[in-house]
This record gives C-alpha cells, sequence and structure tokens, in this order.
C-alpha cells in the first residue's frame, strides 16, 4: 500500500503504550556479569559496514550509483529528487508532497496506477516520500523485472505531464487532504505546526510542515503543479540508486536505455537557510486533548554536513536517546516524574533541528518537571556526557546500522543510505564518513558542540490538556473531488511496457530443529548475508493468557521483566549492559504468544545471549519498579482513550470474539482498575504459570552455525526447570455481538475512524491461503476494491484495509477506514455494498485473480530477503502447524487455484449482514449519518471505554 510517509522535525512520537510483556528464575542462569564487559570496540563494528558501489553520469545529468549484492534475486530502484518541501515559494505549501501523489497515477507511456505493473511483477517494498529535502520513489523487483521497473521511473521522469489531468489532480488533492486530517485527528497532532512557527521566521524554507496547508492544497491550478514539475522533475536533480542483484556492466547500458533521452531540466538550487537563532526564550502553551502534559524544547542547529552534527547526534542519544538516558535516569526511574522522556537532533541537509521531549506523569506539577529538565539539561551542558555514554550511544547506533544493510531498499536498507549520501553530501559513502565521525567523539567534543548551540535562546512548547481550540485549517469543509471531464487517454510514444523474464523461484533457508537437555525445542536457520544473530524465546502464553478481572496482567508482568531490572542488574545497569553490546532485548506479544527477543551483532553474541538470560530467568519484579511502571501503564490508558486507533483497538475484540473469549482480553493495556491494583505477587504467579520452559520455544536465525548456536543456549537456558502447575487456556464457545454500530463519540474529531469486524467459523491452524488470496482483491492491497473505493475514486480516505486477523483459534475478517468525518455514514455504506458484491455479484475478476497470484510468486524473494522476515516466518509457521518449508512450497499451492475456488473460498466465510461497526468520532456530526443504516446504534463516550478514567497515579515526593 502507498503510505506516505511525512516525517517533521522535531514531531515527537507520543504513544505512551508502555513496553509490552514477561518471568521470575526458578533455576537462575550463570551470573551474566561477564556479559557487561566484553563487548568488541566499537570500531571493530564500524569496520563491518561497507557499501561498496560504483557510480557514473549520464550526458543529461541523471547521477546513477550501483551496488552488487547477490544474496537474493532482487534489485532496489531508488529515484531521489532534489525538491522538498523547503523549495515551496509562499502560496505553494505542500507542492512536493502533492506532487509525490501524482506520480504515482499513471505517466504517458504507463497510464492507470503506478501500482498495477508493479504489483504484477512482485515488487516489495514500493512506495514514495516526502521531506524537507527531498521527495523519494523506491521499489524492490526481481530482478528480471528490473527493465520494466526502470522503463515505469523513467517514464514519469521524462513523460509525465501528458497523463497529469484535471481529474487526476482533484483525486490526488483530497487523498492529500485526508491524510492531513488524519495526522491532524491524532493527540498531539498539532505541535508540528506550532513547533515550526515558534522556530523559523516567516518564510524560512524549513519554517512549514511538508504536508502544506489546506488553502494552498485548494489553490493549487493544472497549470501551476504542471509548472512545478518542470522546475524541479529534470535527471539532473535526481540520483538513481540500483542496490542489489546487479553490476555496473549490466546498469550501465539499460539506463542509458530508459533515460537517456530525458532532457535535462532548470538546475534545483538550495533556498537560504540560515540557521536562525531566537532573540530571547519564547514559550508557548497550547491545549489538546490528550491525557498528559508534553514539555518541548527545541533549537536549530547546524545540518548533517556541518562537523557539529555527529557531537549533537551523540548528545541527544545520550540525553534522551538510548534506554539509560540522563533524562530516563532521572525523570523516570529515580524521581518518578515523567513517564516518557526523548531527545533528537533532526539533521537535514542545511540545518538541523535539536528537540528534547518530555510527557509529565499525571498528577505531578508539571512546572517541577519544567525545574528538572532544564537543571539537567543544563548539568549535561556544563559537565558533558562521560566516555561511557559516548561508547553506549556509538555502538547502539552502528549495531543498527549493520542489521540495516541486510535489506537493500525500502525504507531505510542499503540505496537509502547511499541515495541520501549522494542527495544530501555529494558522497555516496558519507554513511561511513558519519560513523566513523560518531566513533571519533569524545565527551569534550559533545560538550563543546552543546555549548556553542544548546546555550543559545530555546524554544519551549507545552501542551497541556483540555479542549483543542478551534483550528483554522479544521474549518475547512471537506469538499468532494470536482468531477472533471473523463480523461483522455494520452497516446504515447516508447511502447509498451517491457516483458518480465523468468523471476528466479524463493529459496527458503533450511529449517534445522533440536533440542536442548531441558526440552526447549529450539528452531534454526542460517542466513549469513550480515553478521547479526536475532533471537526469539517465545512461550504459549499471549493475549489469551491474561488473567480475567486483571487485564493488563501480561503487559506488567513483562514491562517489569523488560524494564525492571533482574536479581543481577538494576533497570539502569541493565539498560546499559544491553547499549554496550549494541543488543536489542525486548518483549512483545499476538493473541497466542508471548515473546523476548534478542538482536545483537553476533561479534557480541555470547555476552548478548546471557544478557537475554538474565531477562528471561531471573527478573527481580523490585516494588520501586513495580510502582513506576504501573504509572507508566495508567498514563498510557488515559492516552489510550484520547487515540482513535486506540479507542477502536479496545472496543471490538469483545464485540468480534465475545466477551467470554480469550481473544477478547485484548483491550488495550488492560483495566486501569486492575492495573492500579496489581501485585508483585500477581506478577509471580503469571510469570511461573505461563513463562516457563515446558511453554517455551526458542527461534533463532543467525549467521553463526547451529552447534554454535546450540552450545550457547544449553549453556544459558539447558538447566532450566519450571515450578508450579503451568497455565491453561479454554476456548470454549462464546457469542460474538449481533450486527450493529457502537459510536465512540471523540469530540471534534476531523475524521472518523470505521472499523468493522466479522466473525468466521476459520481457525488459523486451518489452511487460509485462498481465502488471504482472495482478499488481495477486496481489501489486501492497495488496488484493492475498498481502498480503490474510498481513497481513489471518493477521496475520503487516506487509505482503507480488510484483512484476516489470524489467531490460532480464530480467523475473524476485519476492514479499518479512517474517513472524513461529513462521509463517515456513506463511507459504511460503500464498504458494506464492497463486500456483498464481492461475494454475489461480483467476485473476484479474471484480471484480480491474475494480480493476486502473479504478483504473490514473483514477490517472494523479496518478502523474505532479511533475516527478520525469516524469523517471522519461522514463528508463524510452528504457531499454525505448518511445515517448516511451508514457503518454499508456497509457489505450487498459488498456481494451483482457480478463481471460482477462491471466489467460492470468500462466499462461505463472508456475510455482509453479520459485521459489527465501530466508529471513533464526533457524535454531534456523526451520527445523524449512521442512523440512516438500518443497524442499531449505541453511543459511548471515549472516557468510558475503560470503565473511566484511570486512578490518578500516586504523586511521589520529589527527589534528586
Amino acid at each position: 500500500m502507498q503510505i506516505k510517509t511525512l516525517a517533521l522535525a522535531g514531531v515527537p512520537f507520543v504513544a505512551l503504550h508502555a513496553p509490552a510483556y514477561a518471568q521470575t528464575a526458578q533455576n537462575p542462569p550463570p551470573s551474566p556479569q561477564a556479559a557487561i564487559a566484553p563487548a568488541v570496540p566499537v570500531s571493530q563494528l564500524v569496520r563491518q559496514v561497507d557499501i561498496p558501489y560504483r557510480q557514473f553520469t549520464l550526458p543529461n545529468g541523471l547521477r546513477v550509483v550501483v551496488h552488487e549484492d547477490r544474496k537474493a534475486p532482487v534489485v532496489a530502484v531508488s529515484v531521489w529528487y532534489d525538491v522538498g518541501s523547503k523549495h515551496e515559494p509562499k502560496g505553494k505549501t505542500g507542492f512536493a508532497h502533492l506532487f509525490e501523489h501524482l506520480m504515482f497515477n499513471g505517466s504517458e507511456n504507463a497510464p492507470g496506477e503506478f501500482f498495477e505493473p508493479l504489483k504484477e511483477v512482485g515488487a516489495t517494498d514500493y512506495n514514495g516520500t516526502t521531506y524537507f529535502d527531498r521527495t523519494n520513489y523506491f521499489q524492490t523487483v526481481p530482478t528480471a523485472a528490473l527493465e520494466r521497473a526502470l522503463f515505469l521511473e523513467s517514464d514519469r521522469m521524462g513523460y509525465l505531464l501528458g497523463a497529469v489531468t484535471q481529474a487526476k489532480l482533484d483525486e490526488q488533492r483530497g487523498v492529500v487532504q485526508n491524510e492531513k486530517r488524519q495526522n491532524d485527528n491524532n493527540p498531539y497532532g498539532l505541535v508540528q505546526y506550532k513547533l515550526l512557527e515558534g522556530l523559523f521566521p516567516a518564510g524560512h524554507p524549513y519554517g512549514h510542515s511538508t504536508i502544506g496547508s489546506m488553502a494552498d492544497l485548494d489553490a493549487a491550478s493544472l497549470d501551476t503543479v504542471k509548472d512545478w514539475f518542470r522546475d524541479h522533475y529534470g535527471p539532473n536533480n535526481a540520483v538513481l540508486v540500483l542496490a542489489g542483484d546487479i553490476d555496473l556492466a549490466t546498469a550501465r547500458p539499460l539506463v542509458e536505455e530508459y533515460f537517456g533521452a530525458i532532457k535535462r531540466g532548470p538546475e534545483s538550487k538550495a533556498p537560504p537557510a540560515p540557521i536562525p537563532t531566537l532573540p530571547a526564550p519564547k514559550k508557548d502553551v497550547m491545549q489538546d486533548n490528550v491525557a498528559a502534559t508534553l514539555l518541548l524544547r527545541s533549537w536549530v542547529v547546524p545540518g548533517l554536513n556541518d562537523e557539529d552534527s555527529a557531537a549533537l547526534e551523540v548528545a541527544a542519544g545520550v540525553l534522551g536517546g538510548l534506554s539509560s538516558s540522563r533524562l530516563d535516569n532521572a525523570l523516570v526511574r529515580r524521581e518518578k516524574l515523567a513517564v516518557q522522556v526523548g531527545a533528537n537532533n533532526a539533521d537535514f541537509a542545511q540545518l538541523g533541528q535539536f528537540t528534547i521531549q518530555t510527557v509529565v506523569r499525571p498528577g505531578v506539577d508539571a512546572a517541577v518537571v519544567e525545574k528538572r529538565l532544564d537543571e539537567i539539561l543544563a548539568d549535561f551542558i556544563r559537565t558533558g556526557p562521560t566516555a561511557d555514554e559516548v561508547n553506549r550511544f556509538v555502538t547502539t547506533t552502528v549495531a543498527g546500522r549493520i542489521d540495516g544493510l541486510e535489506s537493500v531498499g525500502g525504507f531505510g536498507g542499503k540505496a537509502v543510505a547511499l541515495a541520501e549520501g549522494a542527495l544530501y553530501s555529494n558522497d555516496p559513502g558519507f554513511y561511513k564518513r558519519r560513523l566513523q565521525a560518531l566513533s571519533r567523539q569524545t565527551p569534550e567534543s559533545v560538550r563543546a558542540a552543546m555549548r556553542k548551540w544548546l546555550t543559545r535562546p530555546v524554544y519551549a512548547l507545552n501542551v497541556v490538556p483540555g479542549k483543542r481550540p478551534a483550528y483554522e485549517e479544521a474549518k475547512r469543509a471537506a469538499a468532494d473531488p470536482v468531477k472533471a471531464a473523463p480523461d483522455t487517454p494520452f497516446q504515447g510514444t516508447r511502447g509498451p511496457l517491457p516483458p518480465v523474464g523468468e523471476v528466479a523461484g524463493l529459496n527458503f533457508p533450511a529449517v534445522q530443529r533440536t533440542r536442548l537437555g531441558n526440552g526447549i525445542e529450539v528452531v534454526y536457520a542460517q542466513r549469513t548475508a550480515v553478521p547479526v544473530t536475532e533471537a526469539v524465546v517465545s512461550f504459549d502464553a499471549g493475549v489469551a493468557a491474561d488473567v480475567p478481572g486483571k487485564l493488563g496482567t501480561q503487559g506488567m508482568t513483562l514491562a517489569v521483566m523488560d524494564e525492571g531490572g533482574t536479581t543481577n542488574l538494576d533497570s539502569i545497569r541493565l539498560a546499559e549492559a544491553k547499549e554496550r553490546l549494541g543488543a536489542g532485548i525486548g518483549t512483545g506479544g499476538s493473541n497466542d504468544r508471548t515473546t523476548f527477543s534478542l538482536e545483537v551483532p553476533s561479534a557480541n553474541l555470547q555476552p548478548g545471549m546471557a544478557l537475554l538470560a538474565d531477562v528471561v530467568r531471573n527478573p527481580a519484579f523490585r516494588e520501586e519498579e513495580l510502582g513506576r511502571l504501573k504509572n507508566q501503564a495508567l498514563a498510557g490508558i488515559q492516552q489510550e482513550l484520547t487515540s482513535p486507533q486506540a479507542l477502536a483497538g479496545r472496543v471490538l475484540p469483545p464485540l468480534l470474539y465475545g466477551p467470554q473469549s480469550p481473544y477478547a482480553k485484548a483491550q488495550g493495556l488492560g483495566d486501569p482498575k486492575a492495573v492500579a491494583a496489581l501485585t508483585r505477587a500477581d506478577l509471580v504467579a503469571f510469570q511461573q504459570a505461563w513463562l516457563r520452559p515446558e511453554k517455551a520455544k526458542i527461534f533463532v536465525v543467525s549467521d553463526r552455525p547451529l552447534a554454535e548456536i546450540t552450545q550457547l543456549l544449553e549453556q544459558r537456558f539447558g538447566d532450566w526447570r519450571g515450578v508450579g502447575a503451568a497455565g491453561t487456556k479454554s476456548f470454549g464457545r462464546s457469542q460474538p455481538s449481533a450486527p450493529k454500530i457502537v459510536l465512540v463519540d471523540r469530540p471534534d474529531s476531523p475524521q472518523s475512524l470505521i472499523v468493522a469486524g466479522l466473525p468466521t467459523q476459520l481457525r488459523g491452524t486451518q489452511d487460509l491461503l485462498a481465502y488471504q488470496t482472495a482478499n488481495d482483491a477486496l481489501g489486501g492491497s492497495f488496488l484493492s476494491r475498498v481502498n480503490t473505493n474510498l481513497r481513489e475514486t471518493k477521496g475520503w480516505s487516506y487509505g482503507v484495509r480488510g484483512s484476516f486477523n489470524q489467531a490460532e483459534y480464530a480467523a475473524p475478517y476485519v476492514l479499518s477506514a479512517p474517513v472524513q468525518a461529513d462521509k463517515t455514514g456513506p463511507s459504511i455504506a460503500e464498504l458494506r455494498t464492497d463486500v456483498r458484491d464481492f461475494v454475489s455479484t461480483k467476485p473476484i475478476t479474471q484480471a484480480e485473480f491474475d494480480r493476486a497470484i502473479t504478483g504473490a510468486i514473483r514477490a517472494l524473494s523479496g518478502n523474505f530477503e532479511t533475516s527478520d522476515a525469516v524469523l517471522g516466518a519461522m514463528q508463524s509457521n510452528d504457531l499454525y502447524k505448518r511445515p517448516d518449508n511451508y514457503y518454499a512450497t508456497i509457489t505450487q499451492k498459488y498456481r494451483g487455484f482457480t478463481r471460482d475456488q477462491l471466489a467460492d473460498a470468500m462466499r462461505r466465510v463472508i456475510d455482509p449482514n453479520r459485521f459489527v461497526w465501530v466508529v471513533v468520532g464526533s457524535a454531534a456530526q456523526v451520527r445523524p449519518q449512521l442512523d440512516s443504516l438500518g443497524l442499531p446504534v449505541e453511543v459511548v463516550p471515549a472516557a468510558a471505554v475503560a470503565g473511566g478514567a484511570a486512578p490518578a497515579p500516586a504523586t511521589p515526593a520529589a527527589t534528586k
């Protein structure tokens, strides 16, 4: 699906979703104290980061970078244009992003949606994004389809404007405006605008959001957007990166063939973008429909090519980026004044933005937190970081880059690193220079950069709970797209799309199984593309194992295990130990499983495995950590009651599965009253019943051989024994809700979130491939009927999806559609019609069938390019009782389907009349639209979804 990533400087991620789930040790493994020290030097890790490349430039100015990686028969094609929102003059804000959308709507020689020919060839990771400095388009395609991708990218670079019509402009303008409404509708959704306004003087290139203003989008005419394209999208303003199963000798003639005839355009010039310094400190306060006060501190600083940028990145990491950051340790762990903190140095091509965020714990005086925040920052600037803090941050950063090297494209793979360097720094190898610069940082260099840039006047913004004031953007009524005259097909001049050769089949790695001495099964696959090991300890628990009457027990158990330290390491020392290794250790879960995961450079595998075992087997469940994390969870629950997605996620499961189903326990972070009352004994009881060796399996994907992995696991887990009785699950009959609409009243919402669920008789352990393949046409892809209708045809939504939510004992069908508020009722009517037609008079067509089957087969190599994808497939195969070679044989299954077989499968399980609908929106505007749909309507206040507001956390005495 085309998801436009609208990254905005300094906008905080404020989700307040506490760490997921959890265990204590009955038979503790050997002490992991040795795990703290023996990490390899960061310089050794930096040497492992290498993306060799070759490059050339066409006579028309197109710069081409080629990286060869033969691990899979796929090639990443990534085109980056030197045009972003910073190039937009007054009155044309949002044009770069709007044109990003238009360039997916077909070109002169490839009319129709850009996704159609990409889907046909099995492309993966295909999308486009816009930011301050650039617009990019990317896809990973089978090697045999490379010419098709080059034709498409060159056609929209050199042969686009004949296909840009008034109808397409109106259509995509509506989509973009709904994307804006969707972003604005979230808690803290207006922070981005206020922050940019406070930091930059009027007219500064970086002073407006990438999404632009409603007024400017409304004013965009066909002539102005065409002029925008002519001025910015020439080959001389672009970088093309080809990474993967390709070499220079093959790439050059292909690029010359498809891009060589495109004429140069005007040279894109970076607008003057001085670094502004406020004349004096400035503070603003804004109200929003949020559960907790957010404190922001921000400065404009130098961009990524400045010598101080690396030092500022380290400063942000040590101050608020690491789990063991200064702000985390002081404000969250020790003093318990905040529930979330963070710091980030967003470095752009011409300048950067250094931002600190703190979410005040409900019940705490924000003024107290502000004072402590300023004191901590002042002390940090005065004294600087320690050498160990610098090393931990750099190690963590480099480890993340090593892991990212496994992907050739997408949002963050090797093609991205090369393209960013070429476009922003005139050096595709800038990624390595940056890592080397980070590794050279010292406490003094970081302190010097902070003294230089962070002692300037600060812009402070406090977002406080309250009624969001009416704002200009929301006053603009949503309008239906103007129905322009039908498009006249443009006669292209380049001939048909290139044919696709024989696509190589999937080479899924061989999966091996063995057992430890205590019977724990180990499921292993070897991948050698990067020197990284990923492991998951999976327990047969999950949401279904949560405690009736105490919902949130599992989540709190895992939060304390993940964040609260072990019997060997307190919470701070545990976080520091992970960072010294560059190890990611975390918890998670699904309806059926609870997991502990490890991702670590294989050079640090032995101490990393020791640390994982310590977390899994030796949780301390310290009372002070339990109190802290309960307060965070309660704040998170309050925040869930302000979020459209979280509200819908709480309301739907009991309706969909029936209130007695174990899966109905999926109630966000839990019952606030139950969470507030949880004791240490509750957590220990859950851990001993569910997170025990008899319920465990260990999944590993690594470049290291199975014998080495097994030996390490045997040392750390092989002597583990459970104590007491194990927990059990009961999946008896439970009655789902009768069809109705539950309207969750969230006043003043510019959008409504529609989520609909249909119980089916399916179970996840059945073969669901036919149903999932058929759903590609109904709701499973960007080209699906529901998305095409509400997004592309009606212009009422930014994106609509439908899928089977597969769990071990159930597989309901769920639709999700965020829509503009004034089209809530009509959108439900359209969705009902789409579903009804699909299972009656308009079943899957031959074209939809061919697209789904061919695309799925050809996409297999791209889908399983990374170890993370393989690890997920191994766990799914095990959970759903599929053979380990399931994906190695799936092509034959696809080829055995018929169109009638898929149509019949959907008719058997989809009953359009049995959906239950949840709508999160403004009842005053939405209720009249729903009353005409012929279904009972129940209205629930958002605050009542979790049984009323969460209990107020206890207020501790502030400490220093």
